[in-house]
Parts: structure tokens; C-alpha cells; sequence
């Protein structure tokens, strides 16, 4: 029987590195977390891939979500703009004849 340090004892096996590090961000109070609040969908295809985007900010340390916050409502701010420059029904011509 060899005691060398490249045979680990039975039942202790090596966690790589990788693994390691997600389960000190897992007990990581300070890392970041999802939030965990439902998105309804609003039924508007733009709309909702742009809500989908705040999801993002659940992986960033807090200073990120800004970039996110706001990309996401330029995206909505956009959108709700373009509505408004949409040509509506024509409108009535104004009547200058005023009868009294």
C-alpha cells in the first residue's frame, strides 16, 4: 500500500476547481441572487423580450444593474415611441361653416 497524495481515500474525492468556487458563491450572502420576481407576459413580443432582459441583472454584482435597468427601459421608452409616430385614421376636415 502506497501513501502518496494522488490517491484519495475512499468516499473523499477531489472536487475541481470550477465546483468549488460555485459552492462558495452559493453560501455567499454578499453574491449576487435572483430576485425571484414573476414576469406576466404583457402579449407584446418587443415588450416582454425586453422585461426578459432584467433577468440579466440577476447574475451582476449590484453596480451592473444599472447598465441593465436602463437598457431595458430605453428598449420600453423606444417602443412606447414608436406607437405614438404610427399614422392613425385620417381626420375629419374641420367645418368652417358655423350656422347660427
Amino acid at each position: 500500500m502506497s501513501d502518496t497524495a494522488s490517491d484519495p481515500e475512499p468516499g473523499t474525492e477531489t472536487v475541481p476547481e470550477e465546483q468549488e468556487r460555485e459552492r462558495e458563491r452559493e453560501h455567499d450572502p454578499a453574491a449576487p441572487a435572483p430576485l425571484g420576481v414573476p414576469r406576466t407576459p404583457t402579449g407584446n413580443a418587443e415588450a416582454d423580450a425586453l422585461l426578459d432582459r432584467l433577468a440579466d441583472a440577476d447574475h451582476l454584482a449590484t453596480d451592473g444593474h444599472v447598465e441593465v435597468y436602463e437598457d431595458v427601459h430605453r428598449g420600453l421608452r423606444d417602443a412606447l415611441t414608436a406607437l405614438d409616430a404610427r399614422p392613425g385614421p385620417p381626420v375629419p376636415p374641420a367645418s368652417h361653416q358655423h350656422r347660427s
